[in-house]
């Protein structure tokens, strides 16, 4: 018989545009979910430091405007490792809990001049796993962020259990799932930006799909949590308080909601879940064992 774990679900606000104070905020969040038994955290889409909304409120043509904001994004991103990381860790292998973390990348590697939307995955004893980049930006995140390398669709073993991730709305991506369940997939991270009730229909579904543990964490965002200087509030209704509310939830492999959905307020979620319901799930529907018929179907990633 498995061991209860309790995991933890983070739907906070960064400080935006702020490596530095997310940073220290996130830490103070991974102490407390500590402080409450918990031994794994995933934080929401994009967390250090912000969600990038304005690109659905600003047009392409506003260009010398796009340009500065992205800039500040820019700026405020982590480089896989840098200070922020080794700060994350540090906190990790102090509080004993394995963390997924939602960043703005930067591709350092590289240009140093792109982006990525990305998850890092760190567990309790500080280590960095590796990184999750969104393989396609929806929509007007094409503007912002890269496309991801397929190479980074990795599960991992931790102490909570086999974790891996996707992002937002690959999580529809039929394809990115099975190659995540064929690695053993137990607990599926998936920080979002989606706060509509299809979304939570969506992570009922791959829930069951999976036979999967599911942490759908979205930020909170008011209005007042975007800085003045920034001159993005007028481009929002007068007397709107919420960018976005939130919704999120912690969902089991049979598609129960354990904890949430969260509206409108930050805070944390907290399930104590069993690994044997997994296993329990897919007696009836094992969609990488007894369903996967590998005489009919072929599968493989791109490496």
């Amino acid at each position: 018989m498995s061991q209860p774990i309790r995991i933890a679900c983070a739907q906070l606000s960064p400080v935006f545009l702020d490596k530095k104070k997310t940073v220290a905020k996130a830490i103070a969040a991974i102490h407390d979910v500590a402080k409450e038994g918990a031994n794994l955290v995933v934080f929401p889409e994009a967390f250090i430091s912000g969600y990038p909304d304005w690109i659905w409120t600003i047009p392409n043509s506003r260009s010398a405007e796009l340009n500065e904001l992205y800039v500040q994004l820019t700026q405020n991103s982590v480089s896989v490792p840098d200070d922020s990381t080794d700060e994350l860790c540090k906190a990790a292998k102090e509080a004993k809990v394995n963390v997924v973390m939602g960043i703005n990348e930067r591709n350092t590697k590289s240009s140093n001049g792109s982006l990525f939307n990305s998850m890092l995955f760190i567990n309790e004893k500080g280590d960095i796993l590796g990184t999750h980049q969104k393989l396609i930006p929806t929509g007007g995140e094409r503007l912002i962020w890269a496309r991801g390398d397929g190479r980074s669709l990795h599960t991992y073993k931790t102490s909570s259990g086999v974790i891996g991730g996707l992002i937002c709305w690959e999580n529809l991506m039929p394809l990115a799932r099975v190659s995540l369940y064929k690695q053993g997939l137990q607990i599926l991270a998936s920080p979002t930006w989606d706060k509509s009730d299809n979304w939570l229909v969506s992570m009922k579904a791959i829930a069951r799909e999976g036979g999967v543990f599911v942490i759908s964490s979205c930020m909170a965002l008011r209005i007042s949590d975007i800085p003045d200087d920034l001159g993005i509030k007028n481009s929002y209704p007068e007397g709107r308080e919420w960018i976005n509310p939130g919704n999120s939830c912690i969902i089991s492999p049979n598609g129960k909601v354990l904890a949430g959905p969260l509206n409108s307020e930050e805070g944390i979620l907290y399930a104590d879940i069993d690994l044997d319901d997994i296993i329990r799930a897919k007696r009836m529907f094992d969609v990488e064992g007894h369903y996967s018929r590998p005489d009919v179907f072929d599968f493989k990633i791109k490496q």
